[in-house]
């Protein structure tokens, strides 16, 4: 059974730094796709950062780039995100989500694909504040 757990996240204050993980359960054979997605209350949830399995590419979205860093450990089916110099916009639940289906065109930012969300994780909270 393929499956996505997030652990991490919680209370941070402004410029505090924290860690989340997400444990691939079932990709026996991989996963085209896979990265972090976030949805704040009342917007709609965005891509903050991919990675490719194969070539460990890199992508992050331009509100977290050089604060965040996307890690993959395939020997230990763990996803990292590791969030620096966090700031009150980063208040979000953060979803780590992975594809089996081939990758789809609209979903490359730059030369890295990230994934619609076939399969998505339970959710953590991240809340920045003093």
């Amino acid at each position: 059974q393929v499956q996505l757990v997030e652990s991490g996240g919680g209370l941070v204050q402004p410029g505090g730094s924290t860690g989340l993980a997400c444990s691939t359960r079932g990709f026996i054979y991989g996963y085209t796709a896979i990265g972090w997605f976030r949805q704040a209350p009342g917007k709609e949830r965005e891509v903050v950062s991919c990675i490719n399995s194969n070539n460990y590419r890199t992508y992050y979205a331009d509100s977290v780039k050089d604060r965040f860093t996307i890690v993959l450990d395939r020997a230990k089916n763990t996803m990292f995100l590791r969030m620096n110099s966090l700031k009150e916009e980063d208040t979000a639940v953060y979803y780590c989500a992975a594809d089996l289906n081939p990758p789809r065109p609209a979903n490359l930012y730059g030369d890295i694909y990230c994934p619609q969300g076939d399969y998505m994780g339970q959710g953590t909270q991240v809340t920045v504040s003093s």
